[in-house]
C-alpha cells in the first residue's frame, strides 16, 4: 500500500473516526514551524465531508501500534496535505508519503501535485530536495491583539448583513466567480463549497455576510469563523464590476467586528502571491505573522 515504511509501522486508509490524530499531528508540526496551531479540527472535518471526497481512497495514515504518527491526503486534483509527528522526522516518512500521494495522483490523471508548506519548515526542505518547485508565496496576516481597523465608510445605498440560507447560491457563484479567476484554481461546486461554509462545524449565521447593491444585488461577500482565539476570514470577495470602489475594506471591517463579538482576541487572513492583496491588508493595519510556500511538481 505504501513503500519505504520503517520496520514496524503500519499504513492504512483513514476514516472519520481518525480526524482528531489528524489534526493533533498537524498542530504538532504547526507548533514546531509557526509557534502555534493554525489549522483546527473543524477544518479537517469540513474539508472531508465535502460530497466529491472519498477518504477510503485519498488518505493514507502510518501508525505505530495504535498511534497515528503520519499522514498523507490527496484532496483533490494536485492539492495534497501531509503531516509527520515532529517526534518521527527524519525516519523517511515524508517521503513514503509523497511517494504514495504521487502515485495515487498519477492513477487519478492528474498532471501535478503541490502542497503548501511553512517557508523553511521541514516539509519545505523535503519537498525541494524531491524536486517540487515553488508556485507561489503565501502569507498570514495578523490584526494584532487590541488593534483595529478604521471604520470605512461605504458608497451610499450599500449594506451588509448576514447572509439567509436563500443567498447561499447567490454568494457562492460570487466568490468562486472572483476565486476562478486563478487560472490553477478549479470552480468548486456548491455542495463542496457549502461542507466548508455552511456546513463547517459550529457554523452560526453572522460567520457568511453579504455585502448588497442599492438595488439589493449581492455584490461582495464574506466568510469569517473563530479558530480558538482567533477570528479568521477565510473568504473575502467583490463582484469584479464594482471593484475600485472601496467595498472590500468594509467588508474586512466589518468581519472583524463580528468576530471580535463573538471572544476573538485577535484576527487573520490568508492570501498570496496570485491575488496581489497583501498591500491592501498591511495598509489596514495588518502585519505578516508566517510565510508559506506552494511547491508543486509535474507528474
Amino acid at each position: 500500500m505504501i513503500a519505504g515504511l520503517p520496520a514496524g509501522l503500519t499504513a492504512r486508509p483513514l476514516t472519520l473516526d481518525d480526524a482528531r490524530a489528524v489534526h493533533a499531528a498537524i498542530a504538532a508540526e504547526e507548533e514546531v514551524d509557526l509557534g502555534a496551531a493554525e489549522l483546527t479540527l473543524e477544518d479537517v472535518l469540513a474539508d472531508w465531508r465535502r460530497p466529491s471526497y472519498d477518504i477510503a481512497t485519498s488518505t493514507i495514515g502510518v501508525l505505530d501500534g495504535d498511534e497515528l504518527v503520519a499522514y498523507g491526503d490527496l484532496s483533490g486534483p494536485g492539492v495534497a496535505y501531509a503531516a509527520v509527528l515532529p517526534a518521527h522526522q527524519g525516519r523517511g516518512l515524508g517521503t513514503a508519503i509523497a511517494g504514495w500521494l504521487q502515485a495515487t495522483a498519477r492513477a487519478r490523471g492528474y498532471a501535478a501535485i503541490g502542497a503548501q508548506v511553512p517557508e523553511g519548515s521541514a516539509a519545505d526542505r523535503l519537498l525541494a530536495d524531491l524536486g517540487y518547485t515553488v508556485r507561489w508565496t503565501a502569507w498570514d496576516l495578523e490584526l494584532p491583539p487590541g488593534a483595529g481597523v478604521a471604520a470605512r465608510p461605504m458608497p451610499d445605498g450599500f449594506a451588509i448583513r448576514d447572509a439567509a440560507e436563500g443567498d447561499r447560491t447567490a454568494v457562492w457563484s460570487l466568490v468562486e466567480d472572483a476565486f476562478g479567476e486563478w487560472a490553477d484554481r478549479e470552480r468548486m461546486t456548491i455542495q463542496d463549497f457549502g461542507a466548508r461554509v455552511w456546513g463547517r462545524p459550529g457554523f452560526a449565521p453572522w460567520n457568511l455576510r453579504l455585502l448588497e447593491s442599492p438595488a439589493g444585488e449581492p455584490v461582495g461577500a464574506v466568510h469569517v469563523f473563530l479558530a480558538g482565539d482567533a477570528g479568521y476570514v477565510a473568504r473575502v470577495a467583490v463582484r469584479p464590476d464594482h471593484r475600485g470602489r472601496g467595498l472590500a475594506p468594509p467588508l474586512l471591517v466589518d468581519a472583524f467586528a463580528r468576530a471580535r463579538e463573538h471572544g476573538a482576541q485577535r484576527c487573520y487572513l490568508s492570501t498570496d502571491t496570485r491575488a496581489g492583496a497583501r498591500g491592501l491588508y498591511e495598509r489596514v493595519g495588518m502585519v505578516v505573522a508566517s510565510t508559506w510556500v506552494n511547491r508543486a511538481k509535474d507528474l
